[in-house]
């Protein structure tokens, strides 16, 4: 029978394996939550292992590729042998105080220069851990423990650690450090890595010769699941807000990460805040009963900022910008009203944002990720975009397997 690929992404709050047939037909995809949370790499990896063996014989066993993507800027200190030394920095985590060695390192800036970046928190992870040896974001850790060989990164996930992408090589001073060698050998997403390990694909129950494919970030895997027309925007409302498109050149700026996916530039930023601010205040159940009592058509006559906690990265690179998401009202609708609008203020500008700096204008956003579901929250995204809004409700998993696919079809 023909063979499957699979796609597997790490998001914030957990795990979700994607099998396509070669026509990109979207055959099966289950989750699967983190037990200790983001920060624990062996979380990582019970939660990959236990979707994988979760997925059924039939098709499991025509699995011939791999791709995994994550969350982009979550950082690991390891030893050689891939074992975490302690829990992960988050993408979330800001630096700040790393801010005058940033300025050392890459004084032209770019991706690596923010302290919201991956190389803040890998000269953290330094004092931290001074006998580490390898650096590995989440996607490439989790390629590295299918492969038992850590030594490769996917561009993409490595831009804010100082990737240079247009000159193939490490910005700035960074080849420079002591600590050169903890970091990874780049290559393009859709490179073939190698085949799973034996004894890894023995406790999987995979075939002996499954590939292991490059992946990309979890926000870039959720555009290539949207397939967006030149025209198209694509922002991913899970549980933080992602606005991203494909452009004829990179873009540059503060808080900006240009990515090359399939032969083409995507761009674009992802904020602190999103669906995650709403779950500290309601579970699903009430989101979806007081979404009903908003009318999006009219104001909430409040003005909030819902960032999760101090900083934020995107439409403002500002480590020290502070959430605002008071007063609240005595009505739960009215604040949840409130919410949403902040939220769409942040998406609009956004948008601004990156037509500034030289994007088309979207004529139409393409919306994936949980919040896509709430029709209150779609219209008063569009009032505040002035353009169309769909949904599309294709996993991000299922758009890293595409690149799996693109590996195997060659």
């Amino acid at each position: 029978m023909d063979p499957l690929v699979l796609g597997v992404d790490l998001g914030t709050s957990g795990v979700r394996a994607a099998v396509l047939n070669q026509n990109g037909v979207l055959l099966y995809s289950e989750p699967a939550s983190y037990s200790a949370g983001l920060s624990q790499a062996s979380d990582w990896q019970e939660a990959c292992s236990r979707l994988i063996r979760g997925i059924p014989n039939t098709l499991r066993q025509r699995i011939a590729a791999i791709a995994v993507d994550g969350t982009s800027g979550t950082l690991l200190a390891c030893a050689v042998d891939g074992s975490p030394l302690g829990p992960a920095l988050l993408y979330s985590e800001a630096c700040p105080e790393q801010a005058a060695q940033l300025e050392q390192l890459v004084p032209e800036g770019g991706p690596a220069a923010s302290c919201s970046g991956s190389l803040a928190r890998a000269l953290r992870l330094l004092k931290q851990h001074p006998q580490l040896q390898l650096l590995r974001h989440q996607a490439d850790w989790i390629s590295g423990w299918l492969l038992q060989n850590w030594r490769w990164g996917e561009e993409g996930n490595n831009l804010r650690l100082g990737w240079d992408l247009r000159h193939q090589c490490w910005a700035g001073k960074l080849n420079e450090q002591g600590w050169t060698a903890s970091l990874p050998e780049v290559l393009p997403s859709g490179t073939v890595l190698g085949y799973v390990d034996s004894t890894i694909a023995n406790a999987l129950g995979l075939a002996a010769d499954v590939q292991v494919v490059a992946g990309t970030t979890d926000s870039n895997a959720a555009v290539l699941a949207a397939n967006p027309a030149e025209h198209d925007g694509v922002t991913v409302l899970g549980t933080t807000l992602v606005m991203k498109r494909f452009t004829s050149c990179p873009i540059i700026g503060p808080g900006i990460t240009s990515h090359r996916v399939g032969g083409r530039w995507l761009c674009g930023g992802a904020s602190n805040s999103g669906a995650g601010v709403l779950r500290r205040f309601f579970s699903d159940p009430q989101l979806e009963e007081l979404s009903r009592q908003i009318n999006p058509e009219h104001d909430s006559g409040l003005s909030y900022r819902p960032l999760p906690s101090v900083g934020e990265r995107f439409p403002m690179d500002d480590p020290t910008l502070e959430p605002m998401m008071e007063p609240r009202p005595v009505s739960d609708a009215l604040f949840l009203h409130g919410l949403l609008e902040g939220l769409a203020v942040i998406e609009a500008n956004g948008w601004e944002r990156l037509v500034e700096l030289g994007a088309a204008p979207p004529k139409r956003v393409i919306t994936l990720g949980g919040g896509a579901r709430n029709p209150q929250w779609r219209r008063l995204r569009e009032r505040r975009l002035g353009c169309p809004v769909q949904t599309n409700s294709q996993p991000p998993a299922a758009g890293v397997a595409r690149l799996a696919l693109q590996a195997l079809l060659g």
